[in-house]
């Protein structure tokens, strides 16, 4: 009767992965229970999440060709467009379609954005990609775009260029502050990404030890047009979340990362703690803080128990 906040499984998100060219699921190692999907499984993925109550999804692509500049992020028979695709035709507007917006998973340099002559991101020639990006997943029939990649300007590139396309009703959620964290390893895996020459991407992610530029990033996006934001990663920046909720009145994403749910299962195979309950009580932490949709691969599992 007394209890403040509770997890439902309409507060989660799935990230799922799907790879082109393959036809059976491919399990991720440092990801115990979570896979690469073939188009076939990840509908069936897909519908047995809907069936558990999970309304949303967010599609990865792993494709078999990179290039520089990441082209199969915006090619209309790309990995994550079709799977759109896919999708759309199997659950119509049942379920809230989600696309990662970047090019990370596509090139073969590992970044967020296409390199200049110093082999860093050349932050106006990404947005320019961004645009093309958006575009092909809000056709493919994507509900929802999520834009990840920390470019400088890139929710209001995205917006106008959605808007003239005829897609103002496509909604963007904007990975407003996304820390440059050790905690993405797993994900890197998952994606088949290396970022080239052992580097990372300190130079447009969040410095982890700033709080008050996070909310500097979070209100320029929102003026720029973002119809919700996210804090990436979770738990490490409840600071974070709770700061924004208390200064902000659009809806606050946060993403339960791949090292967060790593960490989890290490110890819970060593015996060292249970499983659900401490899969439950991170999230439930992260909503506590004032999160109103949890990514988080525990979804499957959280939404089984809540059954």
């Amino acid at each position: 009767m007394v209890r403040e906040t509770r997890l439902h499984p309409d507060d989660l998100i799935a990230p799922l992965f799907v790879r082109e060219g393959i036809d059976e699921p491919q399990p991720i190692e440092s990801l115990p229970g979570q896979f690469q999907h073939s188009r076939a499984s990840l509908r069936e993925e897909v519908r047995q999440l809907k069936d558990l109550g999970v309304p949303s999804v967010i599609l990865f692509g792993v494709p078999e060709r990179k290039d520089a500049e990441g082209s199969e992020a915006w090619n209309p028979d790309g990995i994550v467009q079709v799977a759109l695709r896919d999708l759309r035709d199997d659950h119509g507007d049942d379920l809230v379609l989600i696309a990662d917006l970047c090019v990370d998973e596509y090139t073969d340099h590992g970044h967020c954005g296409v390199l200049d002559a110093g082999g860093q991101p050349d932050n106006d020639a990404t947005l320019e990609l961004y645009e093309q990006i958006a575009v092909a997943q809000a056709t493919a029939g994507a509900d929802i775009v999520a834009p990840s990649g920390m470019m400088d300007g890139q929710v209001f590139a995205i917006r106008e260029a959605l808007d003239d396309a005829g897609f103002d009703e496509t909604a963007i959620l904007a990975y407003a502050a996304k820390y440059a964290t050790a905690l993405y390893g797993p994900f890197r895996d998952a994606v088949d990404v290396q970022i080239a020459g052992g580097g990372d991407r300190k130079g447009y992610q969040q410095d982890v030890a700033n709080a008050r530029e996070a909310m500097e990033e979070i209100r320029e996006d929102i003026a720029e047009g973002a119809d919700m934001v996210m804090v990436k990663p979770a738990m490490p920046y409840l600071d974070v979340i709770a700061r924004a909720r208390a200064e902000i009145d659009v809806p606050i994403a946060a993403y339960h990362v791949s090292g967060e749910y790593a960490m989890v299962h290490a110890a819970a195979i060593q015996g060292w703690l249970d499983l659900e309950p401490v899969a439950f009580e991170h999230t439930l932490a992260i909503k506590r803080a004032g999160a109103d949709l949890i990514l988080t691969y525990f979804a499957r599992m959280l939404a089984e128990g809540m059954q």
